[in-house]
């Protein structure tokens, strides 16, 4: 008796799976395509918080290197007045300067810039009138659109890093950047002098991650160099990256 219970049971799931499946059909529903879907859903899901995190660490990392340089760009502007008032105006001046550079990291993705107002943008707020600080070798380039953000964002790096560590970090420090083409190669060279002897770090920062990954959105080549006179960035970028990205 119970095995014929059990067999009635098994005939009817049967049917109703048989059921569900004719009813399926009827409707037009693919049923592995509603599964499949479901798993690249579940998958893009997985991706997505990837990203979120990604982007709540570098958001993180972007924080910190701001609220370090307005404490710079406060303490060296007081440092160098004569007097309160000439030091107010001062970091205000170098404060607006610095939001323009972050306006030009926003307009820079829609509109495409010049090379020479994105290097003037990411290192005005760092800039000294008492002592000049950076020495720019400009050539006439224009940079497309989706150029401009990765190559303002590694400047702004950079100049934040000699904040902390390089140049930038003594009053005597001095930045030279260099820049060439040939036919196929823009080259962006950063050389840091006068500031504290470098050393090579044991592992590579988030810093240092953050402007590999920057050229690799451009498909360029880094080369940093810390050399005992100071730090050395530089960056070979072909000039098809730089000028048919947003047309393509």
């Amino acid at each position: 008796m119970e095995r014929d219970t059990k067999s009635l049971n098994e005939a009817a799931l049967e049917a109703e799976i048989v059921g569900l499946r004719t009813l399926l059909t009827q409707a037009g529903v693919d049923a592995a395509r509603i599964l499949a879907q479901a798993g690249i859903i579940a998958m893009e899901n997985e991706a997505a918080k990837r990203v979120q995190h990604l982007l709540l660490e570098e958001l993180h990392h972007r924080v910190k290197n701001t609220l370090a340089t307005v404490v710079a760009i406060t303490s060296q502007s007081l440092r160098t007045a004569a007097n309160l008032d000439e030091g107010r105006a001062a970091v205000d001046n170098r404060l607006v300067a610095l939001g323009r550079a972050h306006d030009l990291l926003l307009q820079a993705h829609c509109t495409g810039a010049k090379l020479s107002d994105i290097i003037r943008f990411a290192i005005e707020p760092f800039e000294s009138d008492a002592v000049p600080r950076f020495i720019v070798q400009d050539i006439p380039i224009n940079i497309d659109s989706e150029a401009v953000l990765p190559i303002a964002m590694s400047l702004n790096e950079l100049c934040t890093n000699a904040v902390k560590y390089g140049a930038l970090s003594t009053s005597a420090g001095q930045i030279e950047i260099a820049s060439r083409t040939d036919e196929t190669i823009l080259n962006l060279t950063w050389t840091e002098k006068g500031g504290p002897q470098v050393k090579e770090p044991v592992r590579r920062s988030f810093g240092t991650r953050l402007v590999n990954r920057l050229a690799e959105q451009l498909h360029g080549r880094v080369r940093l160099r810390y050399e005992p006179s100071g730090f050395v960035y530089e960056i070979d970028i072909p000039l098809g990256t730089l000028q048919e990205r947003g047309r393509k």
